[in-house]
């Protein structure tokens, strides 16, 4: 681990005196801190590597975001477990590699998908879990692990729930209307809910999260009980829609937005994502509970087509880096050294057995983690140590594995070896000149795939072709499948 050099000194030092002078000894947990840690799990949705200043943006700034950094510790080397939004949901939820349960094939889980496939309620997940050791449970934001009434947050731990159930939602018609929206998938907007209940709310989504995330934690703050807060955002996913840009909410016919968007646009969607993360942290502050409480900031995939995914090439839906990688950050008062930097490489799936190992309890034997408890490592107890993790996307017949500093690479029938470290563009094909590493690579990954769930035998077409972004000249999908005769209830 090293100092935060992304922050300024001037700042790293304040901050570092205020955990002072709250009584935040490393190591030397406080009276409140002896008792279980609240937790707020903070989830951006398709956002990019640097999209954040602490991470490399330099068009605008994220202060809030970057505050964690500074109190806290921040991964440079953190992979989603999909290029995708659902299958990391899975993953995350439950600790487990996302193929290992059919609502994992789904990439994403869409109106298209099978109406039985979801999560299902019986599977041990993060906020059951938790609920069990006495916490209060409340998701607010993005659900999308499967439609009512077969399937919601309140059947797989949650208490509460304010948000969406599918995939994605504009940020301004948030009513029945908002289902309207036709192409190219019809059903895909998702309509608030609270509970299981649709409801009418007028505002901006981000903003409308974040009231509902601050009310959450004063809520918790009264009852005086340890409390998991899963605050799932829908920025900066699409469609391309600021704080201001009502009118262009107005315009849209299809919510995937091809033709609307701009960089100016999506900073103003990240700011917008910072400003409510700052409102819940000061909502801590406020209760009294900041020193009690484990904050995470991370991202469900790479960033999608206004992103900013430097120095990795490839976006969300690939398995270069720039579809996996992304940032990941932890606070926690009096056990992480603020303003530290770990190069360990982790994955989505850890956070389950590492919070639930912070809680004082563990996954159920019978459906053991594929994910790592990262308590020794952000702690500082642990040095950073190499891993092998494995991933599958069927758009493109993707595959990847990462061993060491070696990533094994399959995308459309060709198979790259790159030292990551060294060439994290990816860049320069090692296959030959290290033929014994890509061949056990190889051979490492086939492995681990006869032990998951064989691909779903539906097709799946790559969501950005040829015809939609300039970039990708070249990729040309098979015509999409004919839509269901009903929609489900999202």
């Amino acid at each position: 681990m090293a100092h935060l050099r992304a922050i300024s000194r001037r700042r790293f030092v304040q901050a570092t005196a205020a955990s002072s002078l709250a009584g935040m000894g490393l190591g030397r947990p406080t009276r409140a801190q002896s008792t279980k840690p609240n937790i707020v799990f903070i989830m951006a949705d398709d956002l990019g590597y640097a999209d954040v200043s602490c991470y490399g943006q330099r068009d605008y700034t994220t202060p809030n975001i970057d505050r964690l950094a500074i109190e806290g510790l921040r991964f440079t080397q953190g992979y989603s477990n999909s290029p995708d939004c659902s299958a990391t949901r899975t993953a995350l939820i439950t600790g487990r590699y996302q193929a290992r349960l059919p609502v994992g094939l789904e990439e994403p889980i869409s109106p298209l998908s099978p109406k039985d496939v979801g999560l299902p309620p019986s599977h041990p997940t993060v906020p059951s879990l938790l609920k069990k050791a006495g916490y209060g449970t409340t998701l607010v934001g993005k659900w999308h692990l499967g439609y009512l009434p077969d399937f919601s947050p309140l059947k797989s731990g949650y208490d509460h729930f304010f948000g969406v159930i599918g995939c994605c939602a504009d940020y301004f018609n948030h009513g029945a209307d908002a289902r309207a929206y036709q192409l190219p998938i019809p059903g895909l907007a998702s309509q608030l809910h609270e509970q299981e209940v649709p409801v009418e709310r007028q505002g901006y989504m981000t903003s409308l999260l974040g009231d509902r995330a601050v009310q959450t934690v004063e809520g918790y703050a009264k009852s005086k009980e340890p409390f998991l807060l899963s605050l799932h955002f829908t920025a900066p996913h699409w469609p391309w829609e600021g704080p201001d840009d009502q009118a262009e909410s107005q315009r849209i016919r299809s919510i995937i937005h091809r033709d609307g968007g701009t960089q100016k646009t999506y900073a103003a969607m990240v700011q917008s994502l910072d400003v409510n993360i700052g409102r819940v942290l000061q909502a801590l502050d406020t209760s009294g509970l900041a020193s009690n409480t484990i904050v995470v900031f991370t991202s469900d995939n790479g960033g999608e087509r206004f992103s900013n995914n430097w120095p990795f090439s490839g976006m969300k839906q690939e398995l270069l880096e720039g579809g996996i990688r992304i940032p990941a950050i932890v606070r926690w008062p009096g056990r992480i050294a603020p303003g530290t930097v770990s190069e360990q490489v982790m994955m989505t799936m850890d956070w389950m057995p590492t919070l639930l190992a912070a809680a004082g309890t563990s996954p159920e034997a019978t459906y053991p983690p594929d994910g790592e408890d990262l308590g020794p490592i952000i702690t500082g107890r642990a040095a950073p140590h190499p891993r092998k993790l494995y991933w599958r996307y069927k758009a493109g017949a993707q595959r990847a594995m990462r061993d060491g500093n070696w990533k094994y690479l399959r995308i459309a029938g060709n198979e790259f070896l790159f030292d990551v470290v060294q060439d994290p563009r990816e860049r320069a094909n090692l296959k030959d000149r290290e033929k014994d590493v890509f061949d056990r690579l190889k051979r490492d990954w086939e492995t681990w795939n006869g032990t998951m769930l064989e691909e779903r035998s539906r097709p799946a077409t790559y969501f950005h072709p040829g015809n939609v972004m300039a970039d990708h000249y070249g990729v040309v999908n098979p015509p999409p499948p004919a839509p269901p005769s009903s929609l489900p209830k999202n």
